[in-house]
Parts: structure tokens; C-alpha cells; sequence
């Protein structure tokens, strides 16, 4: 299954997969490419790992998602959603989630150009839009798309789609519902912040927007988003002390990135940062010790062997390795609290095999080290509790799929 902008650019996935070839056509490929007959698909995608954290001692397995799309075509009007539950079931506060990952109207326009409307996904980073299993190497989506830029990241707004005739680039505006800066959390960056279509507050808005280059195998991408995170009234953000309307307390995001497949070989790259000027005031407004800057980077390298050894199969066996660095804390404003924790650094080496295209199996390792803790954020010490680790690896295996 492809993501919001893939669709609306109508079939870039060739110059977006790592470790993979071109999928066979899944539901949401059909419904982007009929704009004529009236027709109504269903697709989905899902996984499911075991992990291993040597460190703790600990094992877990889970059902981690499984999502049904659902679409209809009208004619030049499509619509597409997605429905998405999370850890096998909900149950009280016990975790698990059960949420709309998109949910939008798409008017096709001239020139492959459109216009979308409703709960989708910013195009911004390589995960956000292309995040299903068969689509990245490794059980884990990447630590920098998880923690810095936090993958699905949907909201309510319109978005604008178009292509240049001239030269093999893409373009996408949009304007989307601010963050919540109340419920930003610590070491968990501007992810509890977002409202992803539920009764999201409107008085702060949020613009987005990237610009797509394709050279071949290539292609790069820069993109940016700039938004307010104070949604309360004057009056309520005079009595915090916080500046409210459109962009007021705002949250701006620069990010490039690269990806390049060309016959055996797969390169990803991307870079992030994130700046919240005004971390201080909400800080002081909220104790939930914001950081004023945020960074992330990541590399990685994969090799389908199999098509090596046995040339003309359409299995795939791909061993990849990646690198990541980043740091959820990398400035704090005068009333914030560093958090060696939040500085890491991830490697990852593993294979993805792909007996069909649609279906993968997998198997992983991370080695990840941080920086030490902070004893200030420690506010209950369990006595019985072992000393913090720096150094940690885990082992992942899982399997996934998609149609």
C-alpha cells in the first residue's frame, strides 16, 4: 500500500523503495490510476516482530499493526482511507489504538495536478508516505523517522499536488491544524503534540510543503513545515503567557533526503532539524522541559544478494546496514534540562527476504548507545532499580505484508 502523496503523484514508488523492486499493483495503485470508472477497492498492509533487549533480560512479540484500506473512485473525485489498529486489541489503558491513519478526498485536476481535502499525510521525510513493511529495510521504522519526524504524521487541512513538464519534478503545499505544545512530552520530541484529526484546534495553522527531483535511480527531496502550537484563545494563552494565534509558539522542520535504487543496489539518506524558538514560555508555561532543538541523520546501504546467486528469480534476499545519529534534546532553552539519553546513536545490520513481492520476512540487530542519564530528571530513584546502561542491542525478527 502506498502512502498519501505517492498516490497523488500518481505511481512514484519506483524511485522511493529501498531493498525492494517495483510491487505488484496494490488497491490504492488501481484507484490512483482510474479516474473514470466508478469502482470501489480494499487493500491493507500489517507486521508483526519478536524482539529481544538484551540489556533488560526481556522478550516480547506483538502484532504491531494491521491496517485496511478502503477506497471508491467517483470519476475524478476519489476518496481513500485507512484504518489502523495497533497491538492486536484495546483494551482500558492497557495500550493498543484503533485510529484513522488517513481519511481524505482527492480532486484530480489537469496536468496530473490535485487538490486533496481531509485527514492525510504531510509529505515530509521518506517514511511518512512510504512506511508499509515491504517498503524499508529492518523490523523497526527508523529511529530518526520515529523520534525526530514522527512516521504517519497526519492531520486535518488541504493539499495541493503537481508535477513540472519540462523537468522530472514534484511539488506539494499544504495547509494543515497546528501542534499542541501542552502535550509535547520529555524524550518524545513534537510526537504527543499532534492531533492526527481528533477535535484538532484550529486558531494555530501550519504550513508544509516539498520539492521532489527524479535523475534515474535518484531521487532527492527537500521539504519543510512551519507551525503554531498554541491553539487556546487570547484571553487562555495571555493568562500562560504564551503567544497564540496562526503560527504563535511555532515548531519549524527543514529535512533533505536521498534514495537511489538502481538494479541490485539501494542508498537512503536524510537529514532533520527541528527549532521551537520559543521552547522557554512553554516550558514555563507547561513544566514538560521542551527542547529549542532537535536533530536527526541516518544512512544506509542494501545489496539483494539473491538476484547475484541466481540471477532472474523473483525472490529477494536483501542484507542492508544503517546509521543513525540524533538528539531529541540537542539545544534546551535557560529552564530546560538536558537529557543524555535523548543523544544516540543506532546501528543496524540485517536481511530482508521477499519470496513474492507483497511479503517479507525478516531479521535484525540494533546496537545503540546513549549518552548517560541525568540524575536532575530522576525524581523517585528505585532503590532496587539496576544502574542505566548506555550500551544496548536487540535482536528482531518479523514478518509483514501488503495488497
Amino acid at each position: 500500500m502506498t502512502r498519501c502523496s505517492k498516490l497523488l503523484c500518481l505511481l512514484l514508488l519506483n524511485s522511493s523503495l529501498v531493498g525492494a523492486r517495483q510491487s505488484t499493483e496494490r488497491a490504492e495503485d488501481s484507484l490512483s490510476r482510474s479516474q473514470t470508472i466508478q469502482s470501489t477497492v480494499i487493500g491493507g498492509y500489517g507486521n508483526a516482530y519478536y524482539r529481544r533487549d538484551f540489556d533488560q533480560g526481556i522478550s516480547t512479540a506483538d502484532l504491531e499493526r494491521v491496517v485496511l484500506f478502503v477506497g471508491h473512485n467517483f470519476g475524478t473525485i476519489s476518496f481513500f482511507s485507512e484504518l489502523e489498529m495497533e497491538d492486536a486489541k484495546v483494551e482500558g489503558d492497557g495500550g493498543g489504538e484503533i485510529a484513522f491513519e488517513q481519511a481524505y478526498l482527492r480532486f484530480n485536476l489537469d496536468h496530473g495536478h490535485s487538490i486533496v481535502a481531509g485527514l492525510f499525510l504531510p509529505r515530509i521525510g521518506i517514511l511518512n508516505e512510504n512506511h508499509l513493511p515491504i517498503q524499508f529495510n529492518g523490523n523497526e521504522r527508523t529511529q530518526v523517522e520515529t523520534n525526530i519526524i514522527p512516521s504517519t504524521w497526519r492531520e486535518l487541512g488541504v493539499g495541493f499536488y503537481g508535477s513540472m513538464e519540462s523537468v522530472p519534478v514534484n511539488y506539494s503545499v499544504g495547509l494543515v491544524n497546528g501542534l499542541n505544545s501542552g502535550a509535547f512530552e520529555h524524550g518524545s520530541g513534537i510526537r504527543e503534540g499532534r492531533f492526527e484529526g481528533r477535535l484538532a484546534t484550529a486558531n494555530n495553522l501550519a504550513v508544509t510543503g516539498a520539492v521532489q527531483m527524479f535523475i534515474g535511480g535518484m531521487r532527492t527531496q527537500i521539504s519543510g513545515y512551519y507551525g503554531g502550537t498554541v491553539g487556546l484563545s487570547p484571553r487562555q494563552a495571555d493568562s500562560l503567557q504564551l503567544i497564540s494565534g496562526m503560527f504563535g509558539s511555532p515548531v519549524g522542520i527543514g529535512e533533505a533526503d536521498l534514495v537511489y535504487d538502481e538494479n541490485k543496489f539501494s542508498f537512503r539518506a536524510l537529514g532533520v532539524i527541528v527549532t521551537i524558538p520559543e521552547a522557554s514560555d512553554i516550558n514555563r508555561a507547561y513544566a514538560n522541559n521542551t527542547p529549542s532543538g532537535e536533530y536527526g541523520a541516518y544512512a544506509e546501504i542494501g545489496y539483494d544478494i539473491l538476484s547475484t546467486i541466481s540471477p532472474g528469480v523473483s525472490a529477494q534476499l536483501v542484507v542492508f546496514a544503517r546509521i543513525e545519529v540524533l538528539d531529541m534534546n540537542s539545544t534546551v532553552p535557560a529552564n530546560g534540562i538536558t537529557d543524555g539519553t535523548l543523544k544516540q546513536r543506532h546501528i543496524i545490520v540485517g536481511i530482508n527476504y521477499l519470496p513474492v513481492n507483497d511479503v517479507v520476512v525478516k531479521a535484525d540487530v540494533r546496537f545503540s548507545h546513549t549518552g548517560n542519564r541525568n540524575p536532575a530528571l530522576i525524581l523517585n530513584p528505585d532503590p532496587s532499580a539496576p544502574p542505566y546502561q548506555p550500551n544496548d542491542s536487540f535482536l528482531n525478527l518479523g514478518i509483514g505484508f501488503a495488497f
